[in-house]
C-alpha cells in the first residue's frame, strides 16, 4: 500500500497484483481485502483519518482504502497484520458501521442500533476449497463456531480471479469468522500466488451487477460445491486424469524463463467454457501460450463431480499472472457473448 494513511496505490492494473488474502510470504502477515461502499469508506477513514489511525493503534495492523474512482460506488479496504489483529480490526470496523446507521438528526426519534450486518471479503478463487474443506467440513465449523452465515458468489469478479464471500452476523461473529478464515488462508497461502486482484471500475461494477450472482454455501447448485475442487488441491491433480494439450495431444511448448524460477499453478474451468478458451484448432490457447510464455496443459476429463476441468500453468510468477489475466479475459468475453445472445433470443 502507499504511504498515505488512508489510501492504497492508485495503480489499478490487474497485472500489477499485490499480495492478497493468502498471497505472499506468511512472514509478511495476512492481508484480507473487502468491498465497502463509498459511504462506509468515509466512516472507516474518519475525519482527517482519525478512525483508521486509531484502528492501527488499537490492533497493530496496516489498513487503507483504495482511492475514489469517478462513477464507482465501491472501494477496496485492505487490512494487513497478524490473524488476530486483522480479525480484531474487522470487528472494530463492523461495529463502527453498525453504530453509524442510526438517525443523523437529533430531532429524529432514537432508533435501536442494529446488531447484524454483513462483510464482503475478496477471496482468491484458488483458495475457496481451503475455506470450504472436504465435504464442506471447514466452512460448517466456521459458521457453527462464529454463529455467522457465509454466502459465496458463484462467479469470479470481472477482470480478476477473486470471488466475494459475504459474512452475515454480529460484529463479534464476523470477527470470529474472519479469524478462522484467515487461519485457513495462511495454511495454504501458496495457492493464492498469482491472484489477479479485483479493482472497482465503472465497467467492472456494471459487469458485477449483471453477472455476479451468489448462493449460500451448502446449496446443491453444481458450481457452488467445491470441497474437492482440484484447483484448490493441486497435489491431487495428477491422480484425477491425464493432462493433455488441446491440439491433438501435442505437447505445449516449454515455458520461457530460468528453470529455477518456474512455478506451477492449477485452476479449474467449467467444462462448457473450455472450448472458448481453446478456440478453433487450438488457436486461442496457442495465442495465450505465446503471449504469456507459459506452458499450459488441459486435463482430458473433469477432475471431480463439479464437471470442471483442470488447467495446469507452468512459468515464471510474472508469466503465470499474465496467463491468468488472458484466460479470465477470454472467459469474461465468452460470458458477455452468451448473455447478449440470450437477450436477443428473448426479444
Amino acid at each position: 500500500m502507499a504511504a498515505s494513511p488512508t489510501q492504497e496505490s492508485g495503480d489499478h492494473s490487474p497485472r500489477q497484483a499485490s499480495p492478497s488474502a493468502g498471497q505472499g510470504l506468511p512472514a509478511d502477515g495476512l492481508t484480507i481485502r473487502s468491498l465497502v461502499t463509498t459511504r462506509e469508506a468515509g466512516i472507516i477513514i474518519g475525519k482527517q483519518g482519525k478512525n483508521v489511525a486509531e484502528l492501527r493503534e488499537q490492533t497493530g495492523v496496516k489498513a487503507g482504502v483504495s482511492k475514489v474512482v469517478a462513477g464507482v460506488h465501491e472501494r477496496v479496504l485492505s487490512v494487513t497484520g497478524t490473524v488476530e489483529g486483522v480479525a480484531k480490526a474487522y470487528g472494530i470496523i463492523v461495529a463502527q458501521l453498525l453504530t453509524s446507521t442510526g438517525p443523523n438528526s437529533p430531532t429524529m426519534a432514537v432508533a435501536p442500533v442494529p446488531t447484524h450486518t454483513s462483510l464482503r471479503l475478496l477471496i482468491s478463487h484458488n483458495l475457496m476449497g481451503t475455506i470450504i474443506g472436504r465435504n464442506g467440513a471447514k466452512i460448517k465449523a466456521i459458521q457453527d463456531a462464529s454463529g455467522a452465515r457465509m454466502i459465496a458468489a458463484k462467479e469470479m469478479l470481472p477482470q480478476s480471479t477473486e470471488r466475494v464471500v459475504e459474512i452475515q452476523g454480529t460484529a463479534e461473529g464476523i470477527a470470529q469468522a474472519v479469524e478462522d478464515i484467515g487461519r485457513c488462508l495462511l495454511e495454504d497461502w501458496e495457492r493464492g500466488l498469482g491472484t489477479v486482484l479485483y479493482h472497482p471500475t465503472p465497467e467492472n461494477e456494471q459487469r458485477m451487477t449483471n453477472t455476479n450472482r451468489r448462493a449460500p454455501f451448502g446449496t446443491h447448485e453444481r458450481r457452488d460445491r467445491r470441497p474437492t475442487d482440484g484447483a484448490d488441491h493441486p497435489a491431487d491433480s495428477g491422480r484425477r486424469g491425464s493432462v493433455v494439450s488441446p491440439t491433438n495431444g501435442a505437447a505445449s511448448p516449454p515455458p520461457t524463463g530460468n528453470p529455477a524460477n518456474l512455478r506451477t499453478q492449477n485452476i479449474s474451468i467449467p467444462s462448457d467454457m473450455v472450448g472458448c478458451i481453446i478456440g478453433k484448432s487450438g488457436s486461442k490457447i496457442t495465442e495465450i501460450r505465446r503471449l504469456s510464455g507459459c506452458k499450459i496443459s488441459i486435463a482430458k476429463t473433469p477432475h471431480d463431480e463439479t464437471g470442471e476441468r483442470m488447467f495446469t500453468i507452468v512459468g515464471t510468477p510474472e508469466a503465470n499472472e499474465k496467463a491468468l489475466f488472458l484466460l479470465y479475459n477470454q472467459l469474461e468475453s465468452e460470458k458477455e457473448r452468451r448473455v447478449g445472445r440470450g437477450d436477443s433470443e428473448e426479444q
